[in-house]
């Protein structure tokens, strides 16, 4: 819902999980792929995103392999 009308392609299934539902086993991603895959949407560079906080840069988006490119239209 978070992603509706965002250039998300409407009842995409991109991975699996393993019986349980506990982890991924199929496209596993981290929660900073899919913040990557907002701010692609959005126009961002989500690479140059950094702000500094007690002396230190921070990227927005860390760690990942960015933007979720498979459910994408």
């Amino acid at each position: 819902m978070l992603l509706a009308g965002g250039g998300v392609r409407g009842g995409v299934i991109h991975g699996a999980t393993d019986d349980v539902g506990y982890k991924a086993v199929d496209h596993p991603h981290y929660y900073s792929d899919l913040h990557a895959t907002i701010l692609h949407q959005l126009g961002l560079d989500y690479k140059r995103m950094e702000y500094e906080f007690m002396g230190r840069t921070f990227r927005l988006v860390e760690e990942g392999t960015g933007p979720i490119v498979e459910i994408l239209t």
